[in-house]
C-alpha cells in the first residue's frame, strides 16, 4: 500500500518538476516568478507529504478510529503550517521583490499533493474495512 502512495508521489514530483523545467524560460519567467523557489518549494512539500502520509497511516492502523481522525488533523495542519512559514521566510527575505505569482504557485502545490494525499488516505481506508 505505502509502495503505491511512492509511486503516486514521486509521479506527482516529477510532473510538476518537469513542468517547472519545460516553462522556466517561457510562461514561469513572462510573470516573474521565483524559479529556485517553486523548485525547492516542490522538493520540501513533497518531503512534508511523505512524512504527513507516513502519521497518519499509522493513525489508520490504530483500533480506536478517533486516532486517524487525529492523525489526519494534525499532519494536515501541520503541513499547512509548514507552507505558511516557509511563505513567511520567502517574504521577508525577498521583501521587495515579492512575487505574489509564486505564492499562488507554491499554495497550487500545497494543493496537489494535499489531494493526493487525501485520495491515497481514502483508498487505503477503504481497503482495511472488514465485511462484518
Amino acid at each position: 500500500m505505502t509502495d503505491k502512495f511512492i509511486f503516486w508521489l514521486a509521479a506527482v514530483f516529477a510532473a510538476i518538476t518537469g513542468l517547472l523545467f519545460l516553462t522556466e524560460n517561457g510562461w514561469l519567467a513572462s510573470i516573474g516568478v521565483h524559479f529556485p523557489i517553486l523548485v525547492i518549494g516542490n522538493i520540501v512539500l513533497a518531503l512534508i507529504t511523505l512524512i504527513s502520509f507516513s502519521l497518519s497511516r499509522k493513525g489508520l492502523a490504530a483500533t480506536n478510529p478517533n486516532v486517524f481522525v487525529r492523525s489526519v488533523y494534525a499532519s494536515t495542519l501541520s503541513k499547512l503550517m509548514l507552507c505558511v512559514v516557509g511563505i513567511g521566510v520567502y517574504v521577508l527575505v525577498n521583501r521587495s521583490r515579492v512575487s505574489k505569482a509564486t505564492i499562488f504557485i507554491l499554495l497550487f502545490f500545497y494543493l496537489v499533493y494535499t489531494v493526493l494525499e487525501t485520495w491515497q488516505l481514502y483508498r487505503a481506508s477503504l481497503r482495511q474495512k472488514k465485511p462484518e
